[in-house]
């Protein structure tokens, strides 16, 4: 090997290696955060004062929290089995609606080309640059609009969430799947239109199952957003979620914060299930890129 090829690699290591320092610098204070979240959530004491005289070992908060108390002593006790259903029911509900909706109008807008095309996707990027804590005034308005009788609030409030805060994940999941989409040459369903199958058909039996990275992904994404919704959640459904209950025992008075830190542990688990599980996904996103 030559010098100056020498020189090249070595720089580039010498780049990688300032890259992941920086990186890993920048992550310490988020890192600290979630090990002292956790440490807490298996201690009598609050670990927050990096003191190791605080951590006393303990799978009481565990078993609390599983118990759905909300204090050592007294204090509320809750049905935890129904919050984490909860949470699931709008986690799977916006994941579902996500994918559905996402692939559909990223494969319509990879193939078809219609009058003011480019200008329909920077739109959805517009869109999805708007945070949803803004857009909560507009949509309260439609959640009177429709509201329903009594009977039909709870189910209502559910479906309105999950409609509501799937809205704000779409133009996003559109994005990715264009991306996927373009990455499969015309020719691969050219054949079956010609043989008289719809679009529809060539969309659900030919080129979705040539895409489940990116399948995987959008839905994954949207079972994330739904998961760690509290806007929404706080906002419009008349049940408890994961994420509400979190947030209304942190200022309780009866609140055992150690208790708490266990269930923001829990809460946490989807979070950590995810990146292990998406890497390769992350990866292949990275990789695809947008076509105009």
């Amino acid at each position: 090997m030559s010098a100056g090829l020498r020189d090249i690699e070595l720089r580039s290591r010498k780049t990688e290696i300032l890259i992941v320092a920086t990186v890993l610098i920048f992550s310490i204070p988020l890192i600290l955060s979630y090990s002292l979240l956790v440490l807490s959530s298996f201690s009598k004491e609050m670990v927050t004062n990096l003191n190791p005289r605080d951590f006393i070992p303990t799978l009481r908060n565990w078993i609390l929290f599983f118990e759905g108390r909300t204090a050592v002593f007294g204090g509320i006790r809750v049905n935890i089995c129904h919050i984490v259903l909860n949470t699931l029911i709008v986690a799977l509900g916006v994941s579902f609606l996500v994918t559905l909706v996402g692939s559909m109008t990223g494969y319509a807008v990879s193939r078809l080309r219609f009058s003011g095309r480019k200008k329909f996707m920077a739109l959805l990027m517009l869109l999805h640059a708007f945070p949803g804590s803004v857009m909560v005034v507009g949509i309260y308005f439609l959640y009177l609009m429709f509201l329903p009788s009594y009977q039909m609030v709870r189910l209502y409030s559910f479906f309105f969430v999950i409609v509501a805060r799937a809205s704000l994940e779409v133009p996003m999941a559109t994005w990715l799947m264009k991306g996927f989409f373009d990455m499969i040459p015309w020719e691969v369903e050219w054949a079956a239109l010609v043989d008289g199958a719809s679009r529809l058909k060539v969309w659900r039996k030919i080129i979705l199952p040539m895409v489940k990275p990116g399948v995987a992904a959008v839905m994954l994404f949207g079972f994330l957003a739904g998961w760690m919704d509290i806007i929404y959640v706080r906002t419009f459904l008349v049940d408890q979620t994961l994420a509400t209950w979190i947030e209304s025992n942190i200022n309780a008075e009866y609140s055992y914060l150690p208790l708490v830190a266990a269930a923001g542990t829990f809460y946490l688990l989807p979070t950590i299930i995810f990146f292990l599980l998406a890497r390769r996904l992350i990866f292949t996103i990275s990789a695809t890129g947008v076509k105009g």
